[in-house]
């Protein structure tokens, strides 16, 4: 019998140790994976939260959603804060263009559009939100090439409805701030460079809306301007502040207009 206590003692490690591991595995999960119903919560409270849009990319799987992000976000947020007495949510949230989520949301911000590539589900649910009242800016996309493929993808979401030129006389650069002049908005590497436009056919500077059935701008399509990196770079010495003054005049008006149209 005298074996027993070394018997006893094994197991005894045995149970020890392996809930030791069982404990930090759960520890681990719970703190590393988001809860996202938590967090989606904790926006809903606000009155609007920046949503970003993800997705996929044309061919290689490469994506450029993330472009300018986060400071982009941030500093648009802050000066949406600033200039109006809407209760923004402090930080943005990233969606993506496939999830029902998006619905909790009336304003979705994408960008780089140019490399996007919508399968047929994608498509059908972006086609859903913007029909119920859902709102997409569209930003950052240049040139003959990148205009194509953005519109081949506007095509999976609504074959039947086409862009249409927008005047500064629309309400959607009058709602807030009134907008005289529709300019290009430069990237910072294009400034870098001595010009306002991004390709050599990437002008003059297009603002686009694809309308519902009421008249409504469902989607504002900015195609040869980039407020996005005028929104980055609001801060700087380096960027002009005539930009980034508009850029975020008419982002603000966008915004605006997403809440009461």
């Amino acid at each position: 019998m005298g074996w027993l206590p070394y018997i006893f003692q094994l197991v005894s490690w045995f149970l020890v140790t392996n809930m030791r591991i069982l404990i930090s595995t759960i520890i681990v999960i719970t703190t590393f994976i988001p809860n996202a119903s938590l967090k989606s919560d904790a926006f809903l409270k606000h009155d609007f939260t920046f949503v970003r849009l993800q997705y996929s990319g044309r061919l290689t799987q490469l994506s450029n959603w993330r472009v300018d992000w986060p400071a982009s976000d941030r500093n648009f947020i802050y000066q949406l804060s600033k200039q109006t007495n809407i209760d923004v949510a402090p930080d943005s949230i990233r969606i993506p263009v496939g999830s029902e989520d998006l619905f909790d949301y009336p304003f979705a911000y994408i960008l780089e559009v140019g490399s996007m590539q919508l399968n047929k589900a994608e498509a059908k649910n972006l086609r859903e939100y913007l029909l119920r009242g859902g709102f997409i800016f569209v930003d950052d996309f240049h040139g003959g090439i990148e205009w194509k493929r953005f519109y081949t993808e506007l095509k999976k979401i609504f074959p039947k409805r086409e862009p249409i030129d927008i005047s500064n006389k629309h309400p959607i650069f009058r709602c807030f701030y009134t907008i005289e002049e529709l300019i290009q908005i430069p990237g910072l590497r294009a400034l870098y460079s001595g010009r306002t436009y991004e390709r050599f056919d990437g002008h003059p500077a297009r603002y686009l809306g694809v309308f519902d059935d009421k008249g409504r701008i469902m989607m504002f399509i900015c195609f040869n301007s980039d407020l996005g990196d005028a929104w980055e770079h609001a801060a700087e010495a380096s960027y002009p502040r005539e930009y980034s003054n508009i850029a975020l005049k008419i982002g603000i008006n966008a915004v605006i207009y997403s809440m009461t149209h």
